[in-house]
């Protein structure tokens, strides 16, 4: 599919490299509500925001944690975090980062061993399924 020159759909690359000096993410802390901080994540989307909100909202140090997506065309959104004040919205943020990360990882080793359960219990059949 060719999308016309005049249209305003961005080039695909532009949806998820960062350009010079762009940063991934920046930090603006929240003056009206305390241990609160917005957060922005350029070259991002919907994937990345809700599981961060959802790790986030398991902390029992977190009282509030949502997103929005400014734009639907520019692949970047906000997460605003609010804490109970014992840790900063971006250690909360750090650490459920490191959980996700754990998490994918154990997801992905979970997958890698049943899929080749499945494959060697295949091969036992000579390729035959039940």
């Amino acid at each position: 599919m060719r999308i016309p020159a005049e249209s305003n759909v961005p080039i695909r690359f532009q949806l998820f490299l960062l350009e010079d000096g762009e940063k991934k993410v920046a930090e603006t802390a929240d003056t009206r509500i305390p241990s609160s901080s917005l957060f922005t994540f350029n070259k991002e989307d919907h994937t990345l925001g809700n599981l961060l909100r959802s790790r986030l909202l398991q902390s029992p140090h977190v009282t509030f944690s949502g997103y929005r997506v400014p734009h639907p065309l520019f692949s970047k959104f906000e997460l605003r975090v609010q804490t109970d004040g014992e840790i900063t919205p971006r250690a909360a943020l750090v650490q459920a980062c490191r959980d996700l990360v754990n998490d994918l990882g154990t997801l992905s080793r979970e997958f890698t061993k049943e899929w080749e359960l499945r494959k060697m219990a295949g091969e036992g059949t000579n390729g035959v399924e039940k």
